[in-house]
């Protein structure tokens, strides 16, 4: 007879490896989702763009994953998982690749990136979906916090590697690279899906209607993703050419200027792998709304005071962005997490799907307002030697992000919300 305790350590051991098998998928399909962000300086100057022009490329990535995550999270309520994500998956590789081979100024550049984004759009939803359903409420919050953390991890290797490689034979042969990256990922996601069969989503008498649209706490919830989203695509996206410029400024030369700002951008990001899992954790014990309540006024503070520190030592700034990457992250599974609580499983794809129309109309919109104010103050100096159009640009990402604890707390007042939370568990 085997033993309860044994039987419940090997599910729990057997659920670690799925859930690592899965995050090295997620890595490696990661590697295009900010690899244009390490090349920006160089196709701004190549492409005779703007900033905000260049923002604008980013941003309509963000509007093809929109239009394909909300539809595509939808869908897992009521079509395979398996059958969204690996599709997905080599989508993004194939439309990263024509980006390679073909781009070559403003306007072809925005549509290929869109096409990679509509790539996007179909895993990581769908792929966070897939955890909540392996794990229950009690460690669910750690689960996913190491699931968005190969998500970060990932993004930060797509400007590491994007960087190294472009520094040695040029943009195309990078993005080239990508591709084979996310190939790959999909490849490895078929032993993922092996035995995988789709949970019967229960529908409840409230409909979509009443589960999503009308669930105040969700929506609370959504739209305190939504300020993170505009916080930290804000300043992922513009983090490189921050660094680059910084870099050109302290005498560095504009080719290794390049290279060295993606590298030292991608560990920026990349730590913020660490703090996912933490936190995740964290809300495990504590609670969701104060976990990101404390998390995001942290990194709005942050975004403040990081932009004024271009013109001061390089060690300062490297510090100071190594805890603004570690925070700005930080309390993104936490949101997640929190949104599996408030909705019945039915309904928790369409429920994701608003999540991303909300979060993600933010991402896409942050990072050409960062472009814009940019050039609305270039040049000011409120002191002498000090550029100021990064000081203000970094400031409209802590704006948005001052959204969230407040939503937060009018969460914390919704009795519904503790509710809600228990009835899942």
């Amino acid at each position: 007879m085997t033993h309860p305790l044994n039987s419940s350590t090997r599910f729990w051991s057997n659920n670690i490896r799925w859930l690592v098998l899965l995050c090295i998928c997620q890595l490696l399909i990661m590697l295009v989702f900010i690899n244009y962000s390490a090349i920006l300086p160089i196709l701004r100057q190549e492409w005779g763009m703007s900033n905000t022009q260049a923002g604008m490329i980013f941003s309509v990535y963000q509007l093809g994953y929109i239009a394909s995550g909300v539809i595509l999270s939808a869908l897992t309520d009521r079509v395979n998982i398996r059958l969204i994500f690996i599709t997905a998956a080599f989508w993004s590789a194939a439309a990263n690749l024509l980006f390679a081979l073909y781009a070559h100024d403003f306007t072809s550049g925005m549509i290929l990136r869109a096409l990679t984004g509509i790539g996007m759009g179909g895993t990581y939803m769908p792929g966070l979906k897939l955890v909540a359903e392996r794990f229950d409420p009690s460690s669910r919050g750690r689960a996913i916090g190491i699931y968005v953390g190969s998500l970060v991890m990932g993004a930060s290797l797509s400007l590491a590697i994007t960087g190294w490689l472009t520094g040695l034979a040029g943009w195309r042969y990078a993005f080239i690279c990508c591709s084979i990256s996310v190939c790959a990922g999909a490849i490895l996601s078929f032993w993922v899906f092996r035995g995988y069969k789709q949970a019967p989503q229960l529908r409840t008498e409230e409909g979509f209607s009443g589960e999503v649209l009308r669930n105040r706490p969700a929506l609370l919830m959504i739209l305190g993703y939504g300020a993170h989203m505009w916080e930290m695509y804000g300043m992922r996206s513009w983090l490189a050419p921050f660094l680059t410029s910084a870099l050109l400024g302290w005498g560095v030369e504009s080719t290794r200027a390049t290279g060295f700002a993606s590298s030292i951008a991608a560990v920026m990001v990349g730590i913020g792998a660490f703090s996912t899992a933490i936190t995740g954790t964290i809300s495990d014990r504590c609670g969701r709304t104060a976990t990101v309540s404390l998390v995001m006024f942290a990194s709005a503070l942050f975004s403040f005071a990081f932009g004024w520190l271009i013109n001061t030592n390089i060690w300062l700034t490297l510090a100071v962005g190594l805890v603004y990457g570690y925070l700005i992250v930080a309390e993104s599974p936490v949101f997640s997490t929190g949104l599996t609580e408030l909705v019945a499983p039915g309904y928790l794809g369409a429920a994701m799907g608003l999540q991303s129309l909300i979060g993600y109309s933010m991402g896409m919109v942050s990072p050409t307002v960062f472009g814009w104010a940019l050039d609305s103050f270039k040049g000011w100096q409120p002191w002498p030697g000090v550029k100021g159009e990064w000081g203000i640009a970094f400031i409209t990402l802590g704006l948005g992000a001052l959204a969230g604890p407040l939503f937060m707390r009018m969460l914390r007042a919704e009795p519904e919300s503790v509710k809600m939370a228990r009835g899942r568990r």
